[in-house]
């Protein structure tokens, strides 16, 4: 396939989707249009394009296909209610290519609704890929949250603050979370925690209609260790505990139990285990995420997954 521009490559792959679902999943235009998020006479535009670009003979021509078949067995076995698969780099097959594009398509399609939402957003370096394939887009309507701290142990911003430029690409009100990723001590998060316009932060953030999260590895190589924000021994600790991942900082084993550790005491994110009632969207893929990111299907920690088909193929061989 010829190269296209961002926005029509997107617009294929919304074809090739709603043309799979329509001729292979046997959905009706309206169920269709629910899942995509947008209209029924749009979910219809995107079925004839499909069959105008050749997307769709017997069987849907395109990669997506085998990406949706995945994603379908994903699905079914963890019982989630959403799940993208992008296609894998045969030359780098664990490589995170493709995830900034879907992840920001999806979080588009919540955009775009005309209702006013709270989208709630982790951080990282994922999701800020995301944030930067996101359109320019003029959406007021919309409130934008973040679940994470956004300021480093030294005091200093956080390089990965997905927020902000979500809410300046489309005009948003942006609430952002003033605080240390983790605090000092428990005393400190307590206090923080009862400062007014933390708690409404908060709060908000525990209303979000959605909420796009990244998942962290506690191996070897670990983005909370990598970015300052836990040490060596306290990294040699977690391992010892049977940390296996993290979503916004919050730690967890290898079946998505939230350990009982010094770190997680300190964590002054949302709580993940409440926000999780709502529809919670994790964007990861890679080798060394495969353990983090079963424990977190597993235990509802997320209830919807984007990531790539060497990813999922693994998840599904657990």
């Amino acid at each position: 396939m010829p190269t296209l521009p961002a926005s029509e490559q997107r617009k294929l792959e919304d074809a090739a989707r709603a043309g799979w679902l329509y001729y292979v999943a046997g959905k009706t235009q309206d169920e269709i249009a629910k899942q995509l998020h947008t209209s029924r006479q749009s979910a219809q535009r995107l079925v004839a394009l499909a069959i105008s670009e050749g997307l769709i003979k017997v069987r849907v021509e395109h990669p997506i296909r085998k990406c949706m078949d995945l994603a379908s067995k994903l699905q079914e076995k963890f019982g989630i209610n959403h799940c993208e698969v992008v296609p894998s780099d045969d030359e780098s097959p664990t490589s995170t290519a493709g995830l900034a594009q879907a992840g920001a398509a999806e979080i588009e399609r919540h955009l775009k609704l005309a209702s006013p939402q709270v989208i709630a957003l982790g951080t990282g370096r994922v999701l800020r890929s995301c944030a930067d394939e996101i359109a320019t887009m003029h959406c007021p309507q919309h409130r934008i949250v973040s679940l994470v701290g956004n300021i480093a142990g030294d005091g200093s911003a956080s390089r990965y603050d997905v927020a902000i430029h979500v809410a300046d690409r489309i005009g948003a009100a942006h609430f952002p979370m003033p605080l240390p990723v983790i605090a000092d001590s428990v005393e400190n998060k307590e206090q923080w925690h009862a400062l007014p316009h933390v708690r409404n932060v908060q709060e908000l953030a525990l209303q979000a209609n959605v909420a796009f999260v990244g998942i962290g590895n506690l191996g070897i190589v670990s983005p909370l260790h990598d970015d300052g924000f836990i040490g060596d021994t306290e990294l040699a600790t977690l391992q010892k505990q049977g940390a296996a991942g993290e979503i916004i900082s919050w730690i967890y084993d290898r079946n998505g139990n939230i350990i009982d550790c010094n770190v997680n005491n300190r964590v002054t994110s949302v709580p993940i285990t409440d926000i999780k009632q709502n529809a919670v969207i994790g964007i990861a893929a890679g080798e060394d995420k495969v353990g983090a990111i079963n424990g977190a299907l597993l235990s509802g920690l997320i209830t919807g997954l984007i990531t790539n088909e060497y990813t999922a193929s693994r998840l599904l061989s657990l």
